[in-house]
């Protein structure tokens, strides 16, 4: 685990499973650890999150997005789940998955939590965000509505890129007040806003925590604009030398490079 210094310098703060086993301990750690003379472009990045982490992601969440796709508010959480094995870094490419032609892009505020949440109230949960990140809910729309489940559509192969990297709490002042821009090869695709969430990032968590455990480095994506590429008309998709951007004012910039299918696997 490292912090991000000026000038792209890094400071090594420990192993990642000794940071997220005490968040609160790593991250007094960051703030004192001093610069060295790495930098980001010398090493190679990993999602700042454990291998444990569970991936929760809020659908229809933006009454703007519920709308252009002709879809009801819901009345609480739309909650599914993705594996962790789905995340990606900034400037990774993503493979189109081998049999889809409708791969879509949906940027997302995300958060990682630094404590355990267990029925939690929404105050409880607020304090238990560790930070924000911006992230990109990539999805196999051909998957996602073959049947009633979300499950495929929305877990291909690195299809969740998250980062550039995690911004503390304490540098986030109103995470429900944020810009959020998607562009897909320099043009804007999507222009929204937090403050259109039906549902915040602590009430999400508070609701989560109701019915699992939330524990420190789990992410909760809290769900999309409108502009995402099926509403469109006509519908517009992703395709092999593409690149999605999603910028989060006070947070970064995410960009993910589109790249062909992985080859089968041979016999």
């Amino acid at each position: 685990m490292a912090r991000v210094m000026d000038g792209g310098r890094l400071a090594v703060v420990g192993p990642l499973d000794e940071f997220w086993s005490a968040p609160p301990v790593g991250l007094a750690a960051a703030r004192h650890a001093a610069p060295s003379s790495v930098t980001l472009d010398q090493v190679e990045q990993l999602p700042p999150v454990p291998p444990t982490a569970r991936v929760l992601c809020a659908g229809r969440n933006y009454a703007a997005h519920a709308a252009e796709a002709n879809l009801r508010v819901p009345k609480r959480p739309d909650l599914f789940g993705r594996w962790p094995s789905t995340l990606a870094v900034n400037g990774r490419p993503v493979p189109v998955p081998p049999r889809e032609q409708r791969l879509d892009w949906e940027g997302e505020l995300a958060f990682v939590l630094g404590s355990c949440l267990r029925d939690a109230t929404v105050e409880h949960a607020q304090a238990a965000i560790l930070g924000y990140l911006c992230f990109n809910d990539l999805t196999a729309r051909n998957y996602q509505r073959a049947g009633n489940q979300w499950t495929l559509g929305k877990n291909a192969d690195f299809s969740a890129p998250l980062g550039p990297w995690l911004v503390t709490t304490d540098e986030v002042a109103e995470p429900g007040r944020l810009r959020i821009v998607t562009r897909v090869n320099g043009e804007v695709v999507q222009d929204g806003s937090t403050a259109d969430m039906i549902f915040s990032a602590p009430e999400i968590a508070a609701y989560a925590s109701g019915a699992m455990t939330l524990r420190p480095g789990d992410v909760i994506a809290t769900g999309t604009p409108d502009g995402v590429g099926f509403t469109r008309q006509p519908p517009r998709f992703l395709h092999p030398g593409d690149t999605v951007e999603v910028e989060i004012e006070h947070i970064g910039c995410l960009v993910t490079p589109i790249a062909p299918a992985l080859p089968a696997q041979p016999d």
